[in-house]
């Protein structure tokens, strides 16, 4: 018989590691039927996320280590440790490491699931995968991202 729930260890998790940050998959889609993935994503000094939407996914953030400063629909914010931010569909979001932090960590919910999924395709993708616009596009549009532009100023 198979379990009906799931055990992910600290540390543990299907995980992705890219040269800002790293990023465990904590609940998946297949553990949800669909409904949200969660991910603890592990930021680097370096880390940032341009302006970007989704039209029909939902994300919540919650900041266990370190800051986070966000850009959510015209606004920037620092996210402290303990803080949770969530951005509806169709809202402009974007992120960085707050200036003076090292490191950050922080929960991420993206309702219904595919971030997974999303980062599962992505990992495959060659130097000359992510040369080709039309191919990442359409990765983007499979998992409903709308890439708008870079962080913005301040």
């Amino acid at each position: 018989m198979s379990k009906r729930y799931s055990y992910v260890p600290a540390g543990g998790g299907t995980n992705y590691e890219w040269s800002a940050d790293h990023t465990f998959v904590k609940v998946s889609s297949a553990d949800t039927g669909g409904h949200y993935t969660l991910m603890e994503d592990n930021l680097e000094a370096n880390f940032k996320l341009g302006l970007h939407l989704h039209c029909y996914h939902a994300e919540t953030f919650y900041i266990l280590e370190g800051s986070v400063d966000f850009y959510i629909d015209g606004d920037w914010m620092t996210a402290a440790l303990g803080t949770c931010l969530h951005v509806p569909p169709g809202v402009e979001h974007a992120c960085i490491i707050s200036e003076g932090c090292d490191a950050a960590r922080m929960l991420m919910i993206y309702q219904p699931s595919g971030f997974d999924q999303y980062l599962e395709e992505l990992v495959k993708f060659s130097d000359a995968d992510f040369e080709n616009n039309a191919k990442v596009a359409a990765l983007n549009k499979k998992y409903d991202i709308v890439n708008v532009g870079p962080v913005p100023a301040r």
